[in-house]
């Protein structure tokens, strides 16, 4: 039996709602995404994503806003 990888996906995420929101991935890697503004990134499917809200930039105090799976993000165009 042979596992297979996850399948690698092209996603997209627009920011309507926050001044910066931090899309921090499973690997470590961080999209920063300003308001009014979208990101196209690509991720596995099945990972987990946190959507992180930065409201003080001078603050390292940052709000869980969600916790989604890749698989959920709409795909790029």
């Amino acid at each position: 039996m042979s596992l297979q990888p996850p399948k690698k996906l092209r996603k997209q995420y627009t920011n309507s709602t926050h001044p910066l929101i931090v899309l921090k991935f499973e690997s470590g890697h961080q999209i920063k995404v300003y308001q009014n503004e979208g990101k196209e990134f690509d991720a596995y499917s099945g990972e987990t994503i946190k959507l992180l809200a930065v409201n003080d930039p001078t603050s390292s105090e940052w709000e869980l806003v969600e916790n989604r799976k890749a698989d959920a993000f709409d795909d790029a165009v």
